[in-house]
């Protein structure tokens, strides 16, 4: 007989709303070592109170994303607060919308095409590199430098280059930090304030809004508008987007190309900042495993520039980057929404629940994986790999709303990784790196890495 899932420990007026607030994915880790694997959180004072429940189990997981994925939606207020400030996009779309915009964007995210962009995420890489080789004091805080980056990278991947790449760099640089803060902080609060209200925080960031809109809603009339004269070859994600068509010929509308612009602004470059930045940081706390990396991109690479065909030439530094995602995943939960009553093992969860899968808590399970805090790359050679089951890992999510764009978010950790240690022997300033969740885990601070050029 299903029973209900254990309850958090939390505070007694306001349950488990301010460790939330404090360590979200550090309060999940606690809970499932205390609770199991279905654990009910209890958030906010009495008559404001909302509740949710995690789910940390591989078979969990699997049911959630992959075996009932029809059952359980992307209806909740993150998803709502999303849809609100970037659109409709694949990020927030469902049903027979998601799968049109899938079949879509796809080609975007086809091997041949993503192994294009490499070129662009060469040219980045070595900017960077130069940048880095006058640096004041040697010092630089790599998870500043990795957001700069990666949203550089993505939005030339977007744009290509040129005026478009630079207008649309000013515009997001101003307005997208404005836009995440207030769609974290209206996810997370019990009540908020109807968006249309004129309150100084919503005023501000319906400009910031607007502005953004705006500068891409320009670059994509004119990019249409030369796809349709057929004045334009170019291999950028917007060009691309300005051909494709649907089912019936169709193109896609300038606001569905924004919708999905926006998208891919906030999980392309985000995300592999995370990696990124941690990865230097892994590597400057473990000499071993840095020697080891350096090493393998010495050997292969040989002072050229890395390219799409390194990839299965670099696999340590593979193993790194996804040593790196077990440990901050990006995504460090997955939320969803049942639209039925469900049962998880052996808990019930009522219909319209909030529910979280959590890689961030399933890949530090110590009963999946040994000495689960510890940075080690070999977790992740092949045979090893194999004995694992597909949900004791999943950082790109599951099912089919999987990330379309895994391929392209490896390729450019691993090709950047590899440039910069070519050039670079990494120490670590900064050891104990608090962290904070909202659309993405990030350091919560510097990651400071002291930088050494090799010979």
């Amino acid at each position: 007989m299903a029973i209900q899932p254990p309850t958090a420990t939390g505070h007694p007026l306001f349950g488990s709303m301010l460790d939330l607030q404090r360590d979200a994915l550090g309060t999940y880790l606690k809970a499932q070592r205390e609770h199991g694997d279905v654990v009910r959180f209890v958030a906010g004072p009495p008559g404001m109170r909302a509740q949710f429940y995690g789910v940390f189990s591989p078979a969990g997981a699997q049911q959630v994303l992959a075996q009932s994925a029809a059952t359980f939606r992307k209806d909740s207020r993150f998803y709502d607060e999303l849809r609100a400030s970037f659109g409709n996009g694949l990020l927030t779309s469902q049903d027979e919308e998601h799968m049109r915009q899938r079949r879509l964007l796809n080609p975007l995210f086809s091997q041949r095409q993503v192994d294009s962009y490499c070129t662009d995420i060469a040219a980045e890489a070595q900017e960077l590199t130069r940048r880095w080789d006058e640096v004041e004091d040697a010092t630089v805080d790599a998870a500043d430098e990795m957001a700069r980056y990666t949203l550089r990278v993505i939005a030339r991947l977007l744009f290509g280059t040129g005026g478009d790449l630079e207008t649309a760099l000013g515009s997001v640089k101003r307005n997208f930090p404005i836009i995440n803060a207030y769609a974290v902080k209206r996810a997370f609060s019990p009540v908020n304030i109807p968006r249309k209200v004129p309150t100084p925080g919503n005023t501000k960031a319906a400009k910031a809004h607007q502005e953004l809109y705006d500068v891409c809603d320009q670059i994509i009339a004119a990019r249409q508008d030369a796809e349709a004269e057929g004045e334009s070859d170019r291999h950028d994600m917007l060009s691309v987007l300005a051909r494709a068509r649907d089912e019936n010929g169709e193109p896609l509308s300038a606001q569905e190309i924004r919708e999905q612009v926006l998208v891919f602004l906030v999980t392309g470059h985000e995300s592999t900042a995370t990696s990124l930045s941690f990865a230097m940081h892994m590597l400057a706390l473990n000499p071993d495993a840095q020697a080891r990396a350096h090493a393998e991109v010495d050997a292969v690479l040989e002072g050229r520039i890395p390219g799409a065909g390194d990839m299965a030439q670099l696999p340590y530094l593979n193993q790194v980057i996804k040593e790196t995602l077990r440990l901050y995943p990006a995504a460090p939960s997955f939320g969803r929404s049942p639209d039925v009553d469900v049962e998880i093992g052996e808990y019930v969860i009522p219909a319209g629940s909030d529910v979280l899968v959590s890689p961030g808590v399933i890949q530090r399970r110590p009963d999946i994986w040994e000495d689960p805090d510890l940075f080690d790359p070999e977790r992740f050679l092949p045979e090893r790999e194999a004995e694992r089951g597909r949900y004791t890992w999943f950082p790109f999510g599951g099912g089919p709303r999987a990330c379309v764009g895994q391929h392209l978010a490896m390729l450019n950790a691993v090709l950047t990784l590899g440039a910069l240690l070519q050039k670079f022997e990494f120490t670590a300033v900064d050891t104990d790196i608090p962290m904070s969740t909202g659309v993405t885990l990030r350091a919560e601070g510097p990651v400071r890495v002291k930088l050494a050029p090799r010979g």
